[in-house]
């Protein structure tokens, strides 16, 4: 690695995203955090992401790099990240001097926040796309156009305009900003994908269950919450009857949100009225299952609500307890397209 570019290097070592990426790309995407107390004291965070994976961070005292994965060490060489290291402390004092060049221009009420976005990315059939991007206080205050190796200003205000005119005038600074992130984040990110392709493909089912409760006098809320699936991507539908519920005001889904073991979770909601004639599975698709589904029914008893899972199997009503084993739909036993599934033929157990 040139050493140019290692200087670089801490600019986009520290981001991170939830964004959720296509299939087959991978991203190197870090992110800085330098909260401002006043005008000589700052604190710091940093972190670092391939994709969704966290692999680094930096020690707020020292510049440090701690390595969250032991591949990250391997994947370069100890004398490039020696000199990671000792170029992150450089860069710390360059960010703050910028911030009070700023300060010097404009007037700022302390404390605030300044945040940087960088990184690589590279697409299943070869394009790829690099990203910098500078933010205060939550939101993006000017970027960095590739192509023409300049800044542009993403809000019109005198604060964008002053960073803009500040980081312009630094052009050897911009042209080492653009080979870098034209070439060499994707000589590491390379590397990266390399070692630790192992973390990178790892996969994880998804487990579901289905439950019910009243959302109004003549409502009942049903909800399918699927858990403890990696990677993020995930299709959730409602199916009526066999039939996928389109969209509309009956039909909620959240955000998928990360659960503490580096895995996802999400909910599906769709307001029915009771005891309608009408039944409803919550149907998941996910990577890990292959070309299968899985299928979570929910039904009713004649006592009231099951707070679980209902499986109809050959018209009859079979409750087995408050869960249920998940559903298969792609068994060739089903005998019906998998648009229009039915479970009243077999069902196979999620083991």
């Amino acid at each position: 690695m040139q050493p140019c570019c290692l200087l670089l290097f801490p600019f986009f070592f520290f981001l991170g995203t939830w964004a959720e990426l296509e299939t087959g790309s991978h991203m190197l995407h870090l992110r800085h955090f330098v909260t401002f107390q006043n005008a000589t004291s700052m604190q710091l965070r940093g972190l670092g992401f391939m994709g969704d994976i966290k692999i680094g961070s930096l020690d707020s005292l020292t510049g440090d790099i701690h390595y969250y994965k032991t591949w990250l060490r391997s994947a370069l060489s100890k004398g490039d990240w020696d000199v990671i290291e000792s170029s992150i402390k450089s860069y710390l004092r360059d960010f703050n001097s910028l911030v009070q060049k700023l300060t010097n221009h404009i007037r700022m009420s302390y404390p605030f926040v300044f945040q940087t976005s960088r990184g690589c990315q590279l697409q299943p059939n070869g394009t790829t796309r690099s990203f910098f991007v500078i933010g205060y206080e939550g939101q993006d205050l000017i970027r960095f156009h590739m192509n023409k190796g300049t800044w542009d200003r993403v809000p019109d205000n005198e604060m964008s305009a002053t960073a803009e005119h500040l980081l312009n005038n630094a052009t050897t600074l911009n042209e080492l900003i653009q080979v870098f992130f034209s070439v060499t984040c994707f000589d590491i990110l390379e590397r990266l994908i390399e070692y630790g392709r192992a973390d990178l493909e790892r996969q994880e089912p998804p487990t579901a269950t289905v439950f019910a409760r009243k959302a109004g006098p003549a409502q009942l809320l049903l909800v399918c919450r699927i858990t403890g699936f990696y990677p993020r991507p995930i299709s959730v539908a409602w199916l009526r009857d066999g039939h996928e519920v389109p969209p509309g005001p009956a039909l909620n889904t959240s955000a998928v949100l990360p659960n503490a073991d580096l895995t996802y979770q999400v909910y599906s909601g769709l307001t029915v009225a009771p005891r309608d004639g009408h039944s409803y599975a919550c149907r998941v698709r996910h990577r890990s299952l292959g070309t299968r589904s899985l299928l979570i029914p929910w039904g009713q008893s004649n006592a009231g609500l099951i707070a679980g899972l209902v499986v109809a199997l050959l018209a009859a009503v079979v409750v087995i307890g408050p869960f249920c084993p998940a559903v298969y739909l792609g068994n060739p036993c089903w005998g019906a397209p998998q648009s229009h599934p039915t479970i009243l033929s077999c069902f196979r157990k999620r083991h």
